[in-house]
């Protein structure tokens, strides 16, 4: 895994950087060969199972969201729609490793953070509004999940899903935040760090 890990890390931080203050071409090559790699990773893990291709499958759907974003603005409701693809089923992966249980502060705070994030947006989001209501709405529950299947059963796999599962949040907060109410400085390095982390420590549960 060190090998692979060490390409992951370079090739993230490679577009981190040009997102911050490199050239375009730089984030356009980076963006892509770390998804794949972090593809690559998630099928050479020693855990694999059956429930690892919905990891798989989430990653497809996240390069292909990706991939979507170069196109036109026309494309990008199909971009928010591989996106939220892409939650849902890393929701399944976590939905299926856990009996149901409820943390009640876990829910409440996310629906705390939600009702912000919707209130600082929604004017600014015209005809994206409810694509990216829904779209924020399935990351809560994937946050929420990976977090009660956490507090259920508390071990490195599902803390390294909980901590990927918030980070994709926090990635999606400060992107939204700042492509639809206020830029500001070191935005686009900041939400590409929580993301790419985000789906490394997802892929990283299936190796410890």
């Amino acid at each position: 895994m060190l090998w692979s890990f060490i390409a992951v890390f370079f090739s993230g931080w490679l577009y981190v950087d040009a997102s911050y203050r490199g050239p375009t071409w730089q984030r356009w090559v980076f963006k892509p060969v770390t998804l794949l790699l972090l593809l690559l990773l998630a099928w050479q893990a020693p855990m694999f199972n059956a429930t690892g291709y919905l990891i798989l499958a989430g990653l497809a759907a996240t390069l292909l969201g990706d991939a979507l974003t170069l196109l036109p603005t026309q494309r990008m409701l199909y971009a928010i729609g591989a996106f939220f693809l892409s939650h849902l089923l890393y929701t399944l992966y976590f939905a299926s490793q856990m009996t149901f249980s409820f943390f009640w502060p876990l829910p409440l705070v996310l629906i705390v953070v939600g009702a912000l994030l919707t209130a600082v947006i929604w004017t600014r989001l015209e005809t994206f509004r409810w694509p990216i209501l829904t779209f924020i709405g399935m990351t809560l529950v994937m946050v929420w999940l990976a977090g009660e299947l956490y507090f259920y059963l508390p071990t490195r796999p599902s803390f390294s899903g909980f901590i990927g599962a918030t980070l994709l949040l926090l990635g999606n907060i400060v992107w939204l935040g700042s492509h639809y109410r206020r830029r500001f400085t070191g935005d686009s390095a900041i939400a590409a760090a929580c993301y790419f982390a985000g789906h490394f420590m997802i892929v990283r549960a299936l190796y410890i």
